[in-house]
């Protein structure tokens, strides 16, 4: 195994999971959202307020249309995130640990790369929104935190049906330590290509 893929809607756990994964196996590890920022999440943190472009991308688009332009986004970053996956499944230097969004199984399901383990992460609705909604402490309620979670909750609703159309493997991380979901990815059923 040269790489693994951890894809998954936001706040399953795919970044903590996927640094010790990498940390375990002495791989490279790396978040699609580095490649591209899509609008990101629209609540404030201490480092930064909500930018006027993505208060406005989910206040004013329904959910359908912010999954449009996700995939839209994800669709046009793929290129890029299949030659990362194929430059690390060749053998030279660290392997690698590669965690997002952007990994929609469609796209991973067409990959012929060798060496090659993918997972997508799941949580069950109300986790994902307790998850979200702890992640935007003091706006919690907001009509743009809202609408980012409807989108997460569609996002993952898509991904599972891609997934097990593909016969591809996931692992829901509601209520699974970090300790147990890095024991699943790396000795679970999950695909692994020969």
């Amino acid at each position: 195994m040269r790489v693994v893929l951890i894809g998954g809607t936001s706040h399953t756990g795919k970044s903590t999971v996927a640094r010790a994964v990498a940390d375990r196996l002495g791989f490279a590890y790396r978040p699609t959202d580095l490649l591209a920022r899509h609008p990101g999440r629209p609540w404030r943190t201490p480092e930064r307020e909500v930018p006027p472009h993505v208060a406005e991308h989910y206040g004013t688009l329904a959910v359908d249309e912010l999954i449009t332009s996700v995939l839209d986004h994800y669709d046009r970053l793929w290129p890029r995130i299949e030659e990362l996956i194929t430059e690390h499944a060749k053998g030279e230097g660290p392997g690698l640990v590669l965690e997002g969004s952007a990994l929609w199984p469609d796209r991973v399901a067409g990959l012929t790369v060798p060496h090659t383990k993918t997972v997508w992460f799941t949580a069950d609705d109300t986790v994902l929104a307790a998850r979200i909604r702890h992640s935007a402490r003091g706006e919690e309620r907001s009509r743009l935190v809202e609408k980012f979670l409807a989108r997460s909750v569609r996002y993952q609703q898509l991904m599972v049906e891609s997934v097990d159309a593909h016969g591809l493997c996931r692992l829901d991380t509601s209520g699974r330590s970090v300790a147990e979901l890095v024991a699943a990815v790396l000795s679970g059923p999950c695909r692994q290509e020969p």
